[in-house]
């Protein structure tokens, strides 16, 4: 495939520079609606900072002790690929593009799910599906369920009814949604932005509680079925361009998969379809 990166970054690049502080960082996340930056000094890139960082050390301020330095990085005039090969390698959803050290760009997965949507790749995706997935019940009160996804570090979790059937999904997104400011009583409607990394719930609770002066959130006393949306959902024998259509029209990372009788069968995570990516064009290739 001779997609290169530069026809796919974007250009126009959300940065901070250093020396910088926190709500510098801060502040063009929230502009930007991102979940992470490249840090730049004197025109190259030095690290890359996110939302994960400002919570790893809540208490530092400066950005060059806040940033993850010697970031992964690649060139404009390398394959899509080789960024898919990166970003799985490091398990990061970001590569800043840059020529020499200069920043030119930046390549994301949701960049590159969209580059699968155009190939039509008709493999089905069962080679990737991922089987081993937090499932709820859908009479479960929301409480329990937002601590079972904090325990299993799980930003999704496909819902099931007594019948074993999908019936809809929940994420992180969703918990906040659902979520009331003891005290207030104040419902809130906080969330990242569709197609960014999400937040995990104890997280948001840390954030939410240290730059917005609320008293504490807690989670609405209603069962999972009050709180979930519905399923979009892909089967075992679609194509992988198929399923990464429906995520990129959808703005979603991963998909439940079911049968026919609606029984869940596993999940597709926007990670998998850049697997499929590369094993397609090695296949190609041999």
């Amino acid at each position: 495939m001779n997609i290169l990166v530069k026809d796919v970054m974007v250009r126009d690049v959300a940065y901070v520079v250093i020396p910088g502080s926190r709500d510098d960082v801060l502040k063009v996340l929230q502009e930007r609606k991102v979940s992470g930056v490249p840090v730049v000094k004197k025109d190259e890139v030095v690290g890359m900072i996110t939302r994960k960082d400002l919570l790893r050390n809540r208490e530092e301020d400066q950005t060059a002790l806040l940033m993850t330095r010697e970031p992964i990085v690649i060139g404009p005039k390398s394959s899509v690929v080789e960024a898919s090969r990166l970003l799985i390698k490091h398990g990061i959803r970001r590569l800043p593009v840059v020529e020499g050290r200069k920043l030119v760009g930046i390549i994301t997965v949701a960049d590159i799910v969209r580059v699968v949507e155009g190939l039509d790749i008709k493999e089905s995706i069962e080679p990737y599906l991922e089987k081993e997935t937090v499932v709820l019940w859908s009479e479960m009160p929301l409480p329990v369920a937002g601590a079972v996804m904090e325990f299993a570090a799980a930003e999704a979790c496909p819902v099931i009814d007594t019948n074993l059937k999908l019936v809809g999904i929940i994420s992180d997104r969703d918990l906040i949604k659902a979520s009331v400011i003891e005290d207030s009583v104040e419902k809130t409607d906080m969330s990242t932005d569709a197609g960014e990394d999400a937040w995990m719930w104890d997280r948001v609770m840390k954030t939410i509680n240290k730059y917005y002066a609320v008293s504490r959130i807690q989670l609405r006393n209603i069962l999972v079925r009050e709180a979930m949306v519905p399923p979009i959902t892909a089967f075992k024998n679609n194509g992988i361009s198929e399923c990464a259509a429906l995520m990129h029209k959808n703005r979603i990372d991963q998909m439940p998969v079911i049968t026919p009788s609606q029984k869940l069968m596993g999940m597709i995570k926007d990670s998998d379809i850049l697997k499929a990516l590369i094993d397609h064009c090695e296949k190609n290739a041999a």
